[in-house]
């Protein structure tokens, strides 16, 4: 584990936004190291374990170097509410950064944050009720597992919320349970469901 006052990181990289409603906007990704949940259709199983440690500063260096190309940061994992990301949040933010935060909420933080992407995830889609008064959209990946039930307990938990049914990958059926499940909320009146994709998969990107 590292030392107190650094991070551990998997990468930091520029990129578009590949999902949910910022998808196509230029982005700077801190990805860091660690996983609470480690879910079996997880794409970024190489930032579960390993990653360098590393102080904030050094970091902010680091993404400073993309200034020139976007405002947005986006720190995503892993899973990084299990670091202490507070002192990295702010001097992003006095920085002039706009910060964009993925987690599966299972543990809250209270940070100066632009942007919050919920994504529950199984086997119990547990999320911390404090999350609910500041996430922009609420993202759900769709597994074989995944049931209405448990998409339609999500959708009427954050009411105007977008919350995006997002296939697990580019596979037939994994869109096919996507779509199915969408007009299965439809029908139960969810009006925030909406149908997601990730379109750095289209582009070939990371």
């Amino acid at each position: 584990m590292p030392q107190q006052n650094t991070l551990r990181i998997s990468e930091i990289f520029f990129s578009s936004q590949g999902e949910g409603l910022r998808a196509g906007e230029p982005t700077i990704f801190l990805r860091l190291s660690g996983c609470d949940v480690r879910c079996y259709f997880c794409d970024t199983k190489y930032a579960w374990d390993k990653g360098k440690a590393d102080t904030a500063e050094n970091i902010l260096k680091k993404i400073k170097k993309f200034k020139n190309l976007t405002d947005w940061v986006c720190i995503t994992g892993g899973e990084p509410t299990i670091q202490d990301i507070s002192n990295l949040v702010h001097q992003l933010k006095e920085s002039g950064f706009l910060i964009q935060l993925e987690t599966n909420g299972r543990i809250f933080k209270s940070l100066p944050l632009d942007w919050i992407t919920l994504s529950p995830k199984p086997p119990d889609y547990f999320f911390a009720s404090e999350w609910r008064k500041n996430v922009k959209e609420v993202k759900i990946v769709v597994d074989k597992n995944l049931s209405i039930d448990v998409v339609e307990k999500i959708a009427r938990s954050f009411l105007e919320i977008p919350v995006f049914l997002q296939p697990q990958s580019m596979r037939k059926w994994s869109i096919k349970k996507a779509y199915s499940l969408w007009r299965k909320g439809i029908q139960k009146n969810l009006k925030n469901l909406r149908l997601g994709c990730q379109i750095q998969k289209i582009y070939c990107i990371k």
